[in-house]
């Protein structure tokens, strides 16, 4: 579920709340009884790493390439 922030446009009180995307937008603020408005929030949405298209997306060709290689190196260790 979402977090989404509020504020309250008479006394400025900040809210985060969970709610589903179906629910409606609170309306009234539980402190003063003044009106909502709802923020818009930065998201904490990052891609790091090597990246998500190598792993996830990337042509099979290329995947099935290097299990070959690396089964190739454990081989020849093996017959040493």
């Amino acid at each position: 579920m979402p977090v989404y922030e509020y504020e309250c446009e008479a006394c400025g009180k900040h809210l985060e709340v969970w709610q589903k995307i179906t629910d409606a937008p609170l309306t009234k603020c539980e402190a003063c009884g003044g009106k909502l408005r709802k923020l818009i929030s930065q998201s904490s949405f990052i891609l790091k790493g090597s990246g998500w298209y190598v792993t996830d997306y990337a042509r099979k060709e290329r995947k099935d390439s290097s299990k070959e290689t690396s089964k190739g190196g454990s081989e020849s260790k093996d017959k040493a």
